[in-house]
């Protein structure tokens, strides 16, 4: 058992050699760092990843339609009709757990303006559910319901940095934009959403910031599209908590091959799919930066065993006078995995702060996120007192296996 009085006569021993003692946490300081700075960028992409995702939705399957040129439009329009409501209604009818489904349709921007100047923005006409679909959250007013759709109500919601181009610091909520030859009335304005990155494993994000909403029926009963676009530029099928993603994602593509007689004019995305992908990269990532901060920790047990040996070494006359006065073989050894616990506990707690440092340097030049787990720091430092006492084991037992007779008539 290693007492205090241990710990603080193995800290003066140490101090005594200053210059050797720093050296030795080199190591143990690199190792520990380089094992917290993978942790915290490690466990910053996966909640990263999870942020992102959040858009496209983990339990969503979405159906994007392919653009294509006019003349070879025409050509796919005589095979097939493209994406419609009726394949969102189909697919909600058919896939298994499906739960709901959402629309959306660009609509073309000639002119927006609002009372405080024109912007540009993206529009798009979306069915009621398009906001849960996506995680949407409104900040002022309301999402649209039912009866607008119903009515055709020339009704908007707007992202918040496009309130902010069309309204100023003024409240837009019943206030009025145009929109091409269309004057609409916002019911809301949603929550500031800045998701850092347009895209996620290839997937466009989109800026929801900068878009306006208007309901389905309304869009489609007071703005002009052209006869051979697709219906619908993207449905969103939502999974019920037990549907299986990939299951239900082979019947969706299934059924839209059926339906489009086979022409390719749709992209399936799985954003459970798409997460599982980048997690895969990120253990790879992981096991990387495992093998070199293993290799640094080795390095650094290395080090404290070669220090504890010269020190075995230099100090034989201490060793032999105190095996003379008494002092018994486990009397030693604890002595010296003292020793090797300090430089432990030292250089992981130096190698903490190092590692903090490291992380968030990674981060500034990758521009890639940092989360703390206090769980992984634990274990980060436990691992490197785990590596110092089990490589200060073997000087250690040499100490107390020191003939005392023979290590008194040592020199020095």
């Amino acid at each position: 058992m290693i007492s205090m009085p241990l710990i603080r006569e193995a800290i003066d021993e140490l101090a005594r050699r200053k210059l050797r003692t720093a050296l030795t946490l080199l190591g143990m300081v690199f190792g520990v760092g380089a094992i917290v700075a993978m942790l915290a960028v490690g466990e910053g992409s996966k909640r990263e990843a999870l942020r992102l995702v959040e858009q496209l939705g983990l339990r969503n399957l979405i159906v994007q339609s392919k653009a294509a040129p006019e003349d070879e439009l025409t050509e796919r329009r005589a095979r097939s009709l493209g994406l419609s409501a009726t394949d969102a209604e189909a697919a909600l009818a058919v896939v298994p757990h499906a739960d709901s489904v959402s629309l959306q349709r660009e609509i073309k921007t000639l002119e927006l303006r609002g009372p405080a100047g024109p912007a540009k923005a993206e529009a798009f006409a979306v069915s009621e559910r398009y906001a849960d679909h996506t995680s949407l959250t409104i900040a002022q007013g309301r999402w649209f319901s039912a009866d607008d759709g119903a009515a055709l109500a020339p009704v908007c919601v707007l992202g918040a940095r496009l309130k902010q181009q069309l309204f100023g610091d003024t409240d837009a909520i019943g206030g009025k934009v145009k929109l091409n030859h269309v004057w609409l009335r916002v019911v809301g304005v949603l929550a500031a959403r800045d998701l850092g990155k347009q895209q996620f494993e290839g997937v466009a994000l989109g800026v929801d910031d900068e878009r306006l909403f208007v309901p389905w029926d309304s869009a489609l009963a007071r703005f002009r599209f052209q006869p051979l676009d697709d219906e619908v530029n993207q449905l969103t099928l939502k999974l019920k908590p037990e549907g299986n993603p990939a299951a239900s994602a082979r019947v969706l593509a299934t059924l839209m091959q059926q339906r489009h007689n086979g022409v390719d004019d749709t992209t399936l995305v799985v954003p459970a799919g798409l997460y599982r992908q980048n997690q895969q990269t990120q253990r790879i990532f992981t096991l990387v930066m495992s093998s070199v901060a293993a290799v640094s920790l080795l390095v650094g047990g290395i080090g404290i065993m070669n220090i504890m040996l010269a020190n075995v070494l230099e100090r034989r006359r201490e060793i032999g006078l105190k095996r003379a006065i008494g002092a018994r073989k486990r009397d030693l050894i604890e002595q010296f995995l003292a020793e090797a616990l300090v430089i432990s506990v030292l250089g992981g707690l130096a190698g903490l702060l190092f590692g903090g440092i490291l992380a968030y340097a990674i981060a500034q030049f990758a521009g890639w996120q940092v989360a703390w787990s206090p769980l992984w720091l634990l274990l980060a430092v436990a691992s490197c007192i785990a590596v110092g006492i089990g490589f200060g084991v073997y000087p250690a037992r040499k100490a107390a296996e020191l003939d005392p007779i023979a290590a008194l008539r040592t020199d020095g």
